[in-house]
């Protein structure tokens, strides 16, 4: 029973945490109004509605990493 119960919380534990992906590409386009990056890709990135964009510049190549469960963006660093 023991057994079957820390099975149980450790299935729990690892089923609760966050699933990220890492996105890289080529910045189109920045709307700062809607807090949002467009990449090469074609897609819409949503930032956190507290999220910068004044740093984010048309043609940089960037790493964005994007919560799974919320689609939020929780990152953008500057790709190689």
């Amino acid at each position: 029973m023991k057994k079957t119960l820390a099975t149980t919380a450790a299935l729990l534990a690892f089923l609760g945490t966050a699933y990220a992906a890492t996105v890289q590409g080529t910045i189109q386009a920045v709307d700062p109004t809607t807090k949002s990056v467009t990449l090469d890709d074609g897609k819409i990135y949503q930032l956190s509605p507290d999220a910068s964009v004044g740093k984010l510049k048309v043609g940089a190549k960037v790493a964005v990493t994007v919560d799974d469960k919320t689609g939020m963006v929780t990152s953008i660093k500057k790709a190689s």
